[in-house]
Order: structure tokens, then sequence, then C-alpha cells
């Protein structure tokens, strides 16, 4: 059986995320300090609101070094995800460092409006055990108004005013930039595959 923890660093989508997993049959650990860990086989790190905010929570529960030094499966979701980069100019913050790059503001453009809310299609740019079972025709919604570069680590794409990276994965390092807790069968699959797969 599968132990899950859900880190609570004051997330708005805390609730709906453990609802998704209840409906997967998984009850998360909530945690909330770094003993909270301890003993875990997959961390979910969720998140809405301000990078810096959500960045100096992370710092006083402790959360930090012990996010970092995981050694199993993180996936953080929204603003979870751009947390698991160098920085974001959200609040010009340094963030856990996992991945390489830096969260940029959304340009606005003709017919584009940001924050970008809504469905849009993923488009798979490599193979990954987090996109097992999803076609190209996959969809999942989205509320942000920053978002990550392109990059190698970069799994699948989406696009609003450019492309910007939905899905991440660097061995055991995932994110997604959407919000599969509220992206129908496909938001399920992505949970599901994380739970499940094998990560390096």
């Amino acid at each position: 059986m599968t132990t899950l923890a859900l880190v609570d660093a004051g997330g708005a989508n805390l609730g709906s995320v453990r609802y998704a997993l209840q409906r997967l049959g998984v009850e998360p650990r909530l945690v909330r300090d770094a003993q909270g860990l301890e003993g875990v086989d997959r961390v979910i790190l969720p998140g809405v609101g301000a990078a810096a905010h959500a960045m100096q929570c992370l710092h006083a529960q402790g959360l930090y070094a012990p996010l970092r030094e995981l050694q199993v499966p993180l996936l953080g979701i929204c603003l979870g995800m751009q947390l698991l980069f160098e920085h974001s100019e959200e609040g010009d913050v340094d963030c856990l460092g996992l991945l390489a790059g830096t969260v940029r503001h959304m340009r606005t453009a003709p017919g584009i409006r940001v924050p970008h809310m809504g469905w849009n299609r993923l488009r798979s740019l490599r193979q990954s055990p987090l996109m097992r079972g999803l076609d190209e025709t996959a969809s999942a919604y989205f509320v942000h108004g920053f978002a990550a570069p392109l990059s190698e680590d970069t799994v699948a794409a989406c696009e609003h005013g450019g492309l910007f990276a939905a899905v991440v994965q660097r061995g055991r390092i995932c994110g997604a930039q959407f919000h599969p807790e509220r992206s129908s069968t496909a938001g399920a699959r992505i949970l599901r595959n994380f739970i499940e797969s094998d990560f390096p």
C-alpha cells in the first residue's frame, strides 16, 4: 500500500486534491512539518496563491530542505509545480531549485487574457510515465498567471500567448501546471500514473 504525503503549505486546493486522491482509493497523509515526510512513498506539493508566500510557508514549516532532499517521487501541482524551479518572477523569490529555470509572468496579447483560465489541450513532447494512457486529445483545466518555460524536462506543453510547460519530469521530480483534481478523466489518470509508476 502506497503511503502518500500531501503537503499543507496553505494552498487553497488542498481539500480538492485530497478528495481526488480519495476517489482513487488513496487516503493521503496531511503533512505540515518535516517529521510528516518520514516513511512516505510519494509526496504531492499542491498550491494556489503567490510564490513568495508559499516559499515563506515552506521555510517556516521546516520543509524547504526536506523537500529538496527527498528520495521518493515528488509531484508539484499548479503553484506547487512552479516552486520546483530555481526562481519565480512572482515576488522575485528563489524556489526549491529542483528543476532548472525561472517561472515568468505570462504575457497578454490580442485575444489572450492573463491569468490563463480554462481548458487547454496537452501537447505531448516526449514520453513519460505521467502521460501513460493519455491520447493526443487530452485536455486539462488551468488557472495561472505565471508559467515555466519549455526545457528538456518538459513532458507536455500548452499554448496561451506562447508555449509553456504543462507537465514536467526529471527523474522522480514531477509537475503539473494545471489542476488534475479539476481535469476530469485526464487529471485522474495523471494522478494515478504518479501513484503507480516507477520513477528513476
